[in-house]
């Protein structure tokens, strides 16, 4: 099964006083069964964008109705399975099938455009030929609780920035900070870098961020460019989340030796965090420490996860499909 990619599935827009205006621009997709309303929301967001695109949709696993929207759109739409996907090898495929395009967009099924312009705002950066990616701003949802919220917070703030490899001394990790949430990538850049890894549990987006960083390239953020994606994680999703992070940094290892350890720049979340529920709901931060130790144990667990049986693995992960193809075992 292959991909259907026509020009008739373009979405023509009137835009003007972009920099890109002779760029192609893709947005990818991935959708696994959303809400029903969401899921038109977010399609009534990309329509209102005030700059030219094509949207490819890729399934794993939605209602009958979900891709009909899609398709009545004129999105394209490739199906696979749910078993087949993977964070970094099923955007890649997005893009392998799609070479024609400048840029590409990713978001996810939950990421909901704030304004027409946010597109532009956020690939008009690219028009700098030394920056290679871009990733905008994401606001709590709304009705997001002030853990929730505060995490978009610390992470997405109202100043924009471009960070080079030299800004590693002052960032650390941070420097390398990519979300595909909402994100645009020069292609050209993307596959310079060798593309996003094939087999990889999460983090596609910062091993590329880290990639073009020691390549040469430019990697920005666009506060300007914003989307409503935030997530209400319970303790035990905390826990799971932070358990696959562990992973990738275990078997990613050289982003730690080219960018330093996350201990630092989680320190300072936590500081922030604690700050913020003082002073606004100070009732939270027993449940705000209770997610920080799980937060620590997950990761220092997932840290050693090559020693761990399977089926431990998967009980401690948020992915747990991925251990079902993992190659690595």
């Amino acid at each position: 099964m292959g991909f259907v990619v026509s020009r008739a599935g373009w979405i023509h827009k009137c835009f003007r006083d972009c920099p890109l205006v002779d760029a192609s621009i893709l947005i990818v997709v991935p959708v696994y069964n959303p809400l029903r309303q969401q899921w038109r929301e977010w399609i009534n967001a990309v329509q209102k964008q005030s700059i030219a695109l094509s949207v490819c949709v890729i399934d794993s696993g939605s209602p009958f109705d979900v891709l009909s929207q899609a398709r009545e759109e004129g999105f394209s739409v490739h199906e696979i399975s749910q078993s087949d996907f993977n964070h970094g090898g099923t955007r890649q495929l997005a893009v392998d099938f799609n070479p024609d395009f400048d840029v590409v967009v990713f978001l996810t099924q939950d990421a909901i455009l704030v304004s027409p312009d946010a597109i532009t705002r956020l690939v008009e950066v690219l028009d700098h030929e030394s920056v290679g990616a871009a990733y905008g701003r994401q606001i709590p949802r709304l009705g997001a609780g002030l853990i929730e919220g505060h995490a978009r917070l610390f992470n997405y703030p109202e100043t924009s920035h471009v960070c080079d490899f030299a800004d590693v001394e002052r960032m650390g990790i941070k420097a390398a900070f990519m979300s595909n949430s909402f994100a645009a990538y020069r292609t050209e850049a993307l596959a310079a870098v060798g593309g996003f890894p094939s087999d990889v549990i999460l983090g596609e987006d910062t091993i590329v961020a880290a990639r073009m960083l020691m390549a040469g390239w430019k990697v920005a953020y666009q506060a300007d460019a914003i989307v409503y994606h935030s997530h209400d994680y319970n303790h035990l999703q905390e826990f799971r989340r932070y358990f696959d992070i562990g992973v990738l940094h275990a078997r990613e290892s050289w982003m730690l030796d080219a960018f330093g350890k996350p201990e630092g720049e989680g320190g300072r979340f936590v500081r922030s965090e604690l700050a913020y529920l003082l002073k606004h709901a100070p009732w939270l931060i027993p449940s705000a420490l209770l997610r920080t130790i799980l937060k620590y144990a997950g990761y220092r667990l997932g840290r050693m996860e090559s020693g761990l049986p399977l089926r431990i693995k998967i009980a401690c992960s948020m992915h747990k499909g991925f251990w079902v193809s993992d190659r690595r075992g």
